[in-house]
């Protein structure tokens, strides 16, 4: 059990102790010392010689001795005025020494060592008066600097005593700080690891929430087109259309999710994380929307394939094959990709440039889609946060090639 100015401290500083609380612990102390400061007034009593002129009647040394003692219950909030009253009374009344010096350590145990030293030689010298005024031995010099002596080890074990349980206490104090310091950045970093993720989880799903919407612009175009196509297309476009529709709302749904904040006792959302075995269902995807595409995949050990290399290379595809759909729509795609462990991953598609004036009998069914927002701009980053680089351009031929270069971390 802590004392109350110890309990849930954090700002390491023990000058000023807590006024309005008191545990139990500082009750029961509080009441220990009363008792003791009671008990060595009574004793004080007994040792003194009531037949020195100079020694003070008993009923006012035992009306100070307890009003002393009682005082005590307040020591911590007024220590110095509290010392320095009894350290003086003490010099009279030696049933005030008790107090003076329980009142002594709690200076040393709750104030800083200036106020400490001068109330240490202040009863050093209070001690000298006390027993030049009512000496225990009259007949015997010596007892007189005997008692000064042990009187004079008791204070400096009183005061050594709280200054260690002061220095202990502060040790305390900075231990509970740094490890509240420790608990408030960790909390943070987790917070910030957090926040970073699900910003990485909405730019992925951003991305394929992007991706549908082309390929439900495309098969939409094509109904729009083709209004002629026989029942057994028109059936499969419209089960693809539903499909696409239905996913996409599901995609839009775990956006939302991300962004907005988890409520007590939710988790975040966790991404699937594509794997290079998925490719050939991405590309199949484009296929379906009468897109011509020649893929060509010779990759080595695509189990093995770490999951950001394996991510980024399918997001590459996926924006790759998005930006296909709506600037060239009705264009064949070559892809390529090759690697593995040893030469990373090497991805090109190629596909040729748009008209700068379409064919009136040929409009663009996805042009009314809205880009990512990043584009070929954000696959350059993708690329080089995997340790890879990205290029992109036109060719001599005059086709659009998009190169991408992945390493293959061990």
């Amino acid at each position: 059990m802590l004392p109350a100015g110890l309990a849930g401290h954090r700002t390491g500083r023990l000058d000023e102790p807590d006024r309005a609380t008191r545990s139990v612990r500082d009750i029961a102390v509080d009441l220990l010392c009363v008792l003791v400061s009671l008990v060595i007034g009574a004793l004080s009593l007994l040792i003194s010689s009531p037949d020195d002129p100079l020694t003070p009647s008993w009923e006012v040394s035992i009306a100070l001795g307890v009003a002393a003692s009682v005082a005590l219950w307040w020591r911590r909030r007024f220590a110095v005025s509290q010392a320095l009253i009894l350290i003086g009374l003490s010099a009279w009344f030696l049933t005030v020494g008790g107090a003076s010096v329980i009142a002594l350590f709690t200076v040393a145990v709750h104030r800083k060592t200036k106020p400490v030293v001068w109330l240490t030689g202040l009863s050093l010298v209070a001690s000298l008066v006390q027993y030049r005024v009512q000496p225990l031995d009259p007949d015997t010099p010596l007892a007189y600097w005997l008692a000064v002596l042990i009187n004079s080890l008791l204070l400096v074990l009183a005061v050594g005593w709280g200054m260690a349980v002061r220095a202990r206490r502060q040790l305390v104090v900075s231990l509970a700080e740094r490890a509240y310091r420790a608990e408030t950045e960790q909390e943070l970093r987790i917070g910030q690891a957090r926040m970073r993720e699900r910003e990485r989880i909405a730019r992925e799903m951003h991305d394929m929430l992007a991706h549908r919407l082309s390929l439900l612009s495309m098969h939409a175009g094509a109904l729009e087109f083709r209004p002629d196509m026989p029942d057994e297309e028109l059936s499969r476009a419209a089960g693809v259309i539903r499909a696409t529709a239905h996913q996409s709302l599901l995609d839009l749904r775990e956006v939302i999710y991300v962004l907005r904040e988890p409520g007590e006792g939710e988790e975040d959302l966790v991404l699937r994380e594509h794997t290079l075995a998925d490719l050939p269902e991405l590309v199949e995807e484009t296929r379906q929307t009468g897109t011509e595409v020649r893929y060509d995949e010779r990759l080595a050990d695509v189990g093995e394939a770490p999951a950001q290399l394996a991510s980024t290379v399918y997001r590459i595809l996926q924006e790759g094959l998005t930006n296909t759909r709506k600037h060239a729509p009705g264009s064949a795609v070559r892809i390529q990709v090759l690697g593995g462990p040893d030469d990373g991953v090497t991805l090109e598609m190629v596909n040729p440039v748009a008209g700068d004036r379409p064919r009136p009998d040929r409009l663009d069914p996805a042009g009314s889609v809205p880009g990512s927002g990043s584009g070929l701009h954000g696959l350059g980053e993708r690329a080089s946060l995997a340790g890879g680089r990205l290029e992109h351009g036109r060719t001599t031929g005059g086709e659009f090639r998009l190169w991408a270069w992945l390493p293959w971390p061990s």
